[in-house]
């Protein structure tokens, strides 16, 4: 065995690995984009969950209860409402993911150490974020209640039972499947995608790419013809898709199917645009397949909020997953089976999947232009 041969091949490879941008990227910069991904998904530590509060009783003691409710505690308050309407058109349209109503006779029940009377609402289509507040407005009770003893010289083995009421919205069993199928819809639905980075980068691979070049097809044409047959198979799995996850998995659909649909063909051209851009990086197709995964896939499942919430990541992540089209996709998803809710609360969803395909697709022509100018 030549220690000089070995050299050589070495610097060789070594060379390679950093003149070509996709292996280097693999090699070196993906292990590092995964443990970020994974450290902050996988770590979930919930924080600043938004409520709202609705104070029925008006009282000195439903004050100062409300007050300790959210400071210093892992509750955000963003609003105080005037009506139960109010509460759960907050809930409709994601701004809080709980609502606290603290019911009429909340002073005097204090006082007589009755139990306080408090009803939960929350959301339904996030089981754990509901979970941890039940748990954190539940824990402020009977720390209140223990003050409460305490001030009245009052030992706290008296301490009544917590008259807590819980409702959750939209899954009012808060069965994880209910609120993780919709969500799987946009991994599903991302296929295509990883289906054109392939086609392309197969081209590529073989040399018969730079063929099909040469003959009267433009690369404007070539482009929209290797798209076109994958957003047919995506519109077809747009309707298929959602009937499999109503009928097996028994997930209701609360919305409008025609809305579903197109904001669903909005998703597939930004999706699809992502798939675009590694296709024509990638000069293999393991290239591809291995960009696909961590561009499209890992993210998806670790970023866009289907099995971790978003509220658990830090903000600068959080503002990332908001560039992914999964994130908004699985807001659509859950919305439309869940809620059942419409385009006027939709459209800002709708709006950053329109913006991310036309980026994505402009990307992948003037790449594809260069790539083969």
């Amino acid at each position: 065995m030549s220690l000089r041969n070995i050299r050589a091949i070495t610097r060789k490879e070594i060379q390679y690995i950093l003149r070509t941008r996709s292996t280097f990227i693999l090699v070196l910069l993906a292990p590092l984009a995964l443990l970020f991904i994974m450290a902050y998904a996988l770590t979930v530590d919930i924080e600043s969950v938004p409520i709202a509060i609705l104070d029925q009783d008006g009282s000195e003691a439903s004050r100062e209860f409300t007050a300790q409710l959210t400071d210093p505690t892992e509750l955000d308050l963003y609003a105080t409402v005037a009506s139960r309407e109010d509460l759960e058109q907050m809930l409709l349209d994601g701004s809080i993911k709980a609502g606290v109503i603290v019911e009429e006779g909340f002073e005097q029940a204090v006082a007589q150490q009755m139990g306080m009377p408090v009803h939960i609402i929350i959301d339904g289509t996030e089981p754990q974020t509901g979970h941890f507040a039940i748990d954190e407005i539940t824990t402020q009770i009977l720390d209140f209640t223990a003050d409460q003893l305490a001030q009245a010289g009052l030992p706290t083995h008296l301490l009544e039972p917590v008259d807590l009421r819980v409702e959750a919205l939209y899954n009012p069993d808060l069965e994880p499947r209910i609120d993780i199928v919709p969500g799987l819809i946009s991994i599903v639905l991302g296929m295509p995608a990883l289906s054109v980075a392939l086609a392309l980068s197969h081209e590529r691979e073989h040399g018969t790419l730079e063929q099909l070049l040469v003959t009267p097809v433009t690369k404007a044409e070539l482009l929209t013809g290797k798209m076109i047959p994958y957003i047919l198979v995506g519109l077809i799995n747009v309707v298929v898709i959602p009937a499999v996850a109503i009928w097996a998995f028994d997930i209701p659909f609360r919305g409008n199917f025609v809305l579903f649909f197109l904001l669903s063909v909005i998703f597939l051209f930004a999706i699809l645009g992502m798939g675009t851009i590694i296709g024509v990086l990638a000069r293999t197709q393991p290239v591809a397949l291995a960009l696909s995964f961590l561009v499209i896939f890992f993210p998806g499942f670790f970023l866009t909020g289907i099995f971790f919430p978003l509220v658990s990541m830090p903000e600068i992540i959080r503002a990332e997953a908001e560039l992914l089209p999964g994130t908004q996709y699985a807001i659509i998803t859950r919305g439309i089976f869940l809620k059942g809710l419409g385009l006027e609360i939709l459209w800002p969803q709708a709006a950053i999947l329109a913006a991310l395909g036309l980026a994505f697709t402009v990307v992948a022509a003037l790449i594809f232009k260069k790539r083969l100018g």
